[in-house]
């Protein structure tokens, strides 16, 4: 096991970096219970170990083992919540990403621009008590507000249930009052007041559902006197939405506010190295600045190297400079193209010939389970959806049965070349749009 979780981690790490610290480490996995012991040679070593590699080990642990592990460590024996607080940590971690194994704060690429509401994201996530409530993140359309939000949410499941959290954007909202309890305004109500933390993405969409600004007010006063934890992301800065409800804007003003800058030209630069390396993309540093000049916005880059990358698996291994214009050139900056569950959901269908109510629906014939299946897979494997997230997109499912769903097909198709070859196909109709 330890063999291949350190190849595993040739994938992001040198050779030289894993004789340095995973080497001299002895690594125990029980399947049967979901722990993960991590012995270092003596406390010293814990101490580095923690401050310098520990949340990225945790992150690549959690994407070769998957949900449901948790890790601890101790040093000549000694578990470590035996240990003073200064030795190598003091607590088990889970080590599950429900809300995306790509949102952490090491995956954050950050300037100084943006250094202040990073560190402010870091500490709501690292304190049990409420300090920061609400804390709300301003920024234009791919300023990473939703991946600030999203890492916040990771953090948090490391401590407590995933179960306790709510993450979602405004529609999500609508469709818990609209479809989960049929305009049951007191059984919706009282679903969110059950939660322990509240993480609402897109809050500026609540302009169209204004019905629900009293409902908000609700569940907000019920989350303040709680003293439950609120993170809310908006696009502009909260004193130009004159469509909101003055109480429910007041209330928000409550907490702590921070804006995301965009990326600028060193940060896009950084990003699309960091993403090169974890996709073995190999472009030159004249293709990389290029990419950088041309998209602003992190999702459009992330958008533009997933083309790339799927060029280079379904077309020609050897991408030239020739291939790279034309992908460039056929390519635009635009907010309509943007990648969603909804668009990979009918990209399947479409392949199927079903209709997206089938797979969102709870028939159980093999010829829509598999397609629903490889949808909830292609869901999570291109967005980093969380399973939860995804039970809600997929009609209300329990995140166990999409869990169960993902993780089939991802041992079918280690296994299964045809079931390998469609999972190519059905990426190549989500993802590439380039004329061969």
């Amino acid at each position: 096991m330890k063999n291949g979780l350190r190849n595993h981690l040739l994938q992001t790490c040198s050779e030289t970096e894993l004789k340095r610290w995973f080497d001299p480490i002895k690594i125990d996995i029980s399947d049967e219970t979901g722990e993960v012991l991590v012995t270092f040679p003596h406390a010293f070593f814990g101490n580095w170990f923690r401050d310098s590699i520990q949340s990225r080990f945790e992150e690549q642990l959690a994407t070769f083992l998957g949900n449901g592990f948790s890790v601890s460590y101790s040093h000549n024996g000694s578990h470590a919540s035996a240990e003073p607080a200064n030795a190598a940590t003091a607590e088990t971690t889970r080590i599950d990403f429900p809300f995306g194994h790509n949102f952490t704060f090491d995956n954050f690429i950050v300037g100084k621009k943006n250094f202040f509401p990073l560190a402010s994201a870091r500490e709501v996530a690292r304190l049990e008590a409420v300090t920061f409530n609400p804390f709300v993140i301003c920024g234009k359309n791919g300023s990473g507000k939703s991946h600030l939000m999203k890492a916040i949410a990771n953090e948090t499941s490391k401590r407590v249930e995933s179960d306790r959290i709510f993450l979602g954007n405004m529609d999500d909202v609508k469709s818990v009052y609209s479809v989960k309890f049929s305009g049951d305004s007191f059984k919706a109500r009282n679903y969110f007041f059950s939660f322990d933390y509240i993480f609402v993405d897109d809050f500026q969409t609540i302009r169209k559902y204004d019905e629900l600004q009293q409902e908000m007010i609700s569940i907000f006063n019920n989350f303040y006197e709680n003293g439950k934890q609120m993170v809310f992301c908006c696009n502009d800065k909260l004193v130009t939405y004159d469509f909101l409800n003055p109480n429910l804007k007041s209330r928000l003003e409550w907490g702590l506010i921070v804006t995301l800058k965009r990326p600028d030209l060193e940060i896009r630069t950084s990003f699309i190295q960091k993403q090169c390396k974890l996709k073995k993309l190999p472009l030159s540093k004249d293709q990389i600045l290029t990419l950088s000049q041309k998209f602003q916005d992190f999702r459009y880059l992330q958008g533009i190297l997933i083309k790339l990358s799927a060029f280079r698996e379904l077309v020609r291994k050897n991408l030239d400079q020739k291939d790279f214009e034309h992908i460039l050139n056929n390519t635009e900056e635009k907010t309509d193209h943007d990648l969603t569950p909804e668009y990979i959901i009918q990209a399947v269908a479409d392949h199927f010939d079903l209709s997206p109510a089938d797979l969102k629906g709870n028939k159980r014939h093999q010829s829509i389970v598999r397609p629903r299946q490889m949808a909830m897979y292609l869901c999570r494997n291109l967005l980093g959806v969380s399973f939860p997230a995804l039970g809600r997109t997929f009609g209300g499912k329990d995140h166990s049965t999409v869990l169960y769903s993902v993780k089939k097909i991802e041992e079918s198709q280690k296994v299964n070349e045809e079931t390998k070859n469609l999972l190519i196909t059905l990426k190549d109709k989500c993802l590439l749009r380039v004329p061969k």
